[in-house]
């Protein structure tokens, strides 16, 4: 395994350990996994392919339990892959190591893959039998989300196909634009010195007290991305044609389709989302910006002034141990065990935060698999921002933990609601630090922060959202050149940032970065649907609704077994009336309210 790298700066923060999934890329455990592996799904197989229809519930259920311990030891597998892969991207050893994981890992999924298929052809009275067995009805919900897939089910010569051209197709494009966004290097001027920063390290610098240093960072930015623009460009065309070619074969109706069904939410539900963010345009953006231009004394912000602290900002900084034990004092606020379950990413080496120069640029918790454990990734500058991430990715590894318990194949939480406990953490979190500050010039900071964040969060999101719409929507038509996509990205944030901005060219190319266009398309309304989701849910614990706490860890423990609308259900919410998502947007424009109020 690659060393870790020494840098002084970062040695007091922690990297984890990944010694529980295995101790390194020759480990014999890690390969005599694979040659398990290997073996039973050919074993698998042989005994099942073609008999579904003619069995009974419980050797169904035997089935099941056989293919989700497969899908058990291939999900080790590759979450090691993909997290050394994530701290060591510019190191080609890793990358081919995981390219290899990925080839063999496809291979013996392969032998595997008739199984889902064959599921889905099953008659719904066939089923329906099958399912009235104990052991097989508890895989009632993995069935179910199996077979909503059925309408855009291909034949299994070509599930197959697509299955193994995966790797030389759109897997093979977002590795390209991984390692190039890791490879990157941006120019920023620092007096009559150019020093080359890392993208993590370069979009630090948006955030930075000094206006100049904004700017610069700005400009490094911006000059990186062009210097890499036709790459950038050919990888967002190559994989919306990509995935216009697939979505065409399965008879998918829009280009969203796909990720709505994989979400587990109705369209309705979505468009209500977007209809409300977009019509709260004014009301939230474009009046936080203004108000934030004055606090500034200018007319308009210039575009990397976004995310600037507030002129009045001491631009705190926060220690690893003070970022801790802050996450851990609100989530212990709320519930003790809470708190528990998030103190061993600490105690046990789950979390990896410095930002090291190969590393992803972004933050993720990932859940690996239900017999080990999730582990954090983050890149830890010591801001404010940085504390409410760690806040975010450990109510993720909270949740993981807790539906655990549902096993490989329904643990796993749709992305509409795999947000929600993040997003809480966040919130409790905020609302700690709040509490706990006594001058009023810092309480105004933190509200200003915060709302900032639901403005990342939800306003600029939806925008992300509406920019992949309208590219996936052009694309038919023909490629899109760097000019129409930058056209498209100034158009989307005109509109949703408003008025207050001066948009100058050097913003053109800020498309260009975001990993999420590329890896899940249509992801990213995930994020403002989970803000909006525990503003709600927020709301109504402040109300004091009894036994919130219980209801809230048995909505989390219930992995992806539950849809929203059961989820919500106890706490008497519901995302499919327009009044929900409005009742979490007032949330957002009491706090600029607040804002407006202190002037």
């Amino acid at each position: 395994m690659p060393k870790a790298k020494n840098q002084s700066e970062n040695q007091d923060l922690p990297r984890w350990n990944l010694d529980d999934l295995y101790s390194g890329p020759k480990s014999k455990k890690l390969k005599g996994d694979l040659a398990w592996a290997a073996t039973e799904a050919k074993k698998f197989r042989r005994a099942f392919e073609g008999t579904l229809n003619g069995l009974d519930g419980a050797a169904l259920a035997k089935a099941i339990v056989r293919y989700e311990r497969l899908a058990e030891r291939i999900g080790k597998i590759m979450s090691y892959g993909h997290l050394l892969h994530a701290t060591h991207q510019s190191d080609h050893a890793v990358s081919a190591f995981f390219q290899t994981l990925r080839e063999q890992v496809t291979d013996i999924s392969t032998d595997t893959l008739f199984f889902t298929l064959e599921l889905n052809r099953l008659s719904d009275a066939v089923l329906t039998r099958q399912m009235k067995h104990p052991k097989a009805a508890r895989y009632g919900p993995w069935v179910r989300d199996c077979r909503v897939f059925r309408p855009h089910q291909l034949s299994d010569e070509a599930e197959k196909l697509l299955h193994e051209k995966s790797l030389t197709s759109h897997n093979a494009w977002i590795r390209l634009f991984g390692e190039t966004m890791a490879d990157l290097r941006f120019p920023v001027k620092t007096g009559k010195q150019v020093k080359d920063m890392t993208l993590a390290g370069t979009l630090n610098l948006l955030s930075d007290k000094k206006g100049a240093v904004r700017k610069q960072g700005a400009m490094a930015l911006s000059s990186g991305l062009y210097s890499k623009i036709r790459t950038l460009t050919l990888i967002t065309n190559t994989l919306a044609k990509d995935k216009e070619i697939e979505d065409q074969w399965r008879s998918y109706p829009a280009p969203m389709s796909y990720r709505n069904l994989a979400n587990q939410v109705e369209d309705e539900v979505v468009d209500a989302l977007v209809g409300a963010v977009k019509g709260n345009y004014a009301n939230l953006s474009h009046r936080y910006y203004k108000l934030k231009a004055k606090w500034f004394g200018v007319r308009k912000l210039n575009t990397w002034d976004r995310n600037a602290p507030l002129p009045e900002d001491s631009d705190r900084r926060f220690s690893w141990g003070q970022a801790r034990d802050t996450v851990l004092g609100a989530y212990g606020g709320f519930a003790p065990e809470m708190a528990t379950i998030a103190k061993q990413f600490f105690d046990k080496r789950w979390i990896d935060a410095p930002p090291d120069a190969g590393k992803d640029s972004g933050a993720f918790s990932h859940s690996t698999v239900p017999s080990v454990h999730p582990y954090v990734m983050m890149n830890f500058h010591g801001k404010a921002r940085d504390v409410m991430t760690l806040a975010h990715e450990l109510g993720h590894g909270v949740h993981q933990v807790l539906s655990a318990g549902q096993g490989a194949l329904m643990s796993d939480t749709p992305l509409t609601l795999a947000e929600t406990a993040s997003v809480f953490g966040e919130m409790l979190t905020f609302q700690a630090m709040l509490k706990a500050e006594t001058k009023p010039k810092r309480k105004r900071i933190l509200l200003a922060g915060k709302v900032e964040d639901m403005m990342n969060t939800v306003v600029r999101q939806i925008a992300f959202h509406q920019f992949e719409e309208r590219v996936h929507g052009e694309r038919p038509n023909g490629e899109l050149s760097a000019q129409r996509l930058g056209d498209i990205w100034m158009q989307v944030q005109r509109e949703s940032l408003g008025p207050a901005f001066n948009y100058d060219d050097e913003y053109r190319p800020f498309w260009a970065y975001i990993p999420h266009f590329l890896h899940a398309p249509f992801y990213v309304y995930a994020y403002a649907f989970g803000d909006c989701l525990v503003n709600s849910l927020y709301d109504v614990f402040q109300s004091g609704h009894p036994g919130f706490e219980a209801k809230y860890f048995e909505m989390l423990k219930a992995g992806g077994t539950l849809r929203h609308k059961e989820l919500l259900a106890p706490f008497g919410l519901d995302a499919s009336d327009p009044a929900f998502w409005n009742r979490g947007l007032k949330v957002v424009s009491g706090f600029i309210d607040e804002l407006e109020a202190a002037l």
